[in-house]
């Protein structure tokens, strides 16, 4: 069974294969890049652009627009989404008191 990432959940799900741009971001060079998530880290996405060339950048320091699969655009605070997506989760259940 697939689940479809929404603006509810999308902090629980990988970010990778979802299309990206970079709103906002501590080092001005990086303001604009935009491409698909190929990879994604603990506290880092990996971004590949239209022309192949990968850049690595960290959560914590930017502000990203996401484009989910129903093509609806959604814009996420960096620090938000630090953590590998099933951390994000037992994050969001410990708080609400519902982790086992």
């Amino acid at each position: 069974m697939r689940i479809n990432i929404n603006r509810k959940n999308i902090y629980f799900h990988e970010l990778i294969g979802l299309k990206v741009k970079i709103l906002q971001y501590s080092d001005p060079a990086l303001v604009g890049i935009e491409g698909t998530v190929v990879d994604e880290t603990l506290k880092t996405l990996v971004v590949e652009k239209n022309d192949r060339r990968r850049v690595r950048v960290f959560k914590a320091n930017g502000v990203f627009e996401f484009t989910l699969p129903n093509n609806e655009k959604l814009i996420i605070k960096g620090v938000d989404i630090i953590g590998r997506p099933w951390d994000r989760l037992k994050k969001v259940l410990t708080v609400k008191g519902e982790l086992i």
